[in-house]
């Protein structure tokens, strides 16, 4: 943006210059440059952040920035995602795999519990001799061996193993339902990602009409401005306009790409490393998971 009103600002000095416009062009271009000279320093912070971001992710210092850089014209989308698989890629995701361990360890706990009210059964054995002396100690019709049993089982505890079931149980029911309620979100999550990114590829490719329009326009209008047809603030409307066309052009390409990143997480990521689940894709593909 400040390029382009840079330009414009050169231009409309040179009409100044010759006398087609007014001083007052001239200063309320410079104005709207200076507005947007304004707008730099934020956005620059905010990269130099994310760049610490990134580095920090990395697991190194701020003084130890990872060299690479990223534009938006170097990122592509893939072309192929696992989209008609999402109930098997949703296993692995990390959520769904807690809750599914819970649900195993609250019904061991039930196990547990059901067989402490059951009796304990103890069997244990020994084998001795019955020799009086050491010469029969050898012989093996003075062997023996015994075998004990005994059983325990509370007679009174006032229920106390009894709530103890039922509380393991309790606890049995509210991890299953867990575990429902979070394969529904994963579910949702892949839902709400698929139908984000279906409204993305509208967007995006309305804002790209968009681009490819007002740039025309402006080119035209800055040429009948060149030979005095049109007025200085015509062509600043015309530049305004194909200016906020482009930053709705990056907006709407930056929330695809974020979109694309959150299917990704909804379907639990890596599946591109597992041999059970691998989308078709094709070789054309300028984004391989590979």
């Amino acid at each position: 943006m400040i390029q382009a009103q840079t330009d414009l600002l050169n231009l409309i000095t040179k009409q100044q210059n010759a006398g087609q416009v007014a001083g007052a062009d001239v200063v309320q271009q410079t104005a709207l440059l200076a507005q947007s000279q304004q707008l730099l320093p934020p956005l620059q912070r905010a990269l130099a952040q994310q760049r610490n971001l990134l580095t920090a992710l990395a697991g190194r210092f701020p003084s130890e920035e990872v060299s690479q850089t990223f534009t938006l014209a170097s990122l592509h989308l893939p072309r192929t995602l696992p989209v008609s698989l999402p109930s098997r890629l949703i296993e692995q995701r990390p959520d769904v795999k807690a809750a599914e361990a819970a649900v195993h360890a609250a019904s061991a706990q039930v196990g547990v519990a059901v067989a402490n009210r059951l009796p304990q059964f103890t069997i244990s054995g020994a084998t001795g001799a019955s020799a009086t002396n050491f010469a029969a100690l050898l012989n093996p019709a003075a062997s023996l061996w015994t075998i004990a049993g005994a059983v325990a089982q509370p007679l009174f505890d006032a229920g106390t193993l009894f709530r103890r079931q039922q509380a393991a149980e309790e606890n049995l029911v509210q991890a299953q339902a867990q575990y429902r309620a979070t394969v529904i979100g994963a579910y949702q999550n892949v839902a709400d990602a698929l139908r984000a990114l279906q409204a993305d590829g509208r967007a995006v490719a309305a804002s790209n009409a968009a681009v490819r329009a007002s740039q025309q326009s402006v080119e035209l209008v800055r040429k009948q401005f060149g030979l005095g047809a049109v007025s200085s603030a015509s062509l600043l409307i015309t530049q305004s306009a194909y200016l906020q066309s482009v930053v709705t052009q990056a907006q709407a390409q930056a929330n695809q790409y974020a979109d694309t990143a959150a299917l990704f997480q909804a379907l639990g990521g890596g599946w591109w490393n597992r041999r059970d689940v691998k989308p078709m894709r094709d070789p054309k593909d300028p984004a391989p998971f590979l």
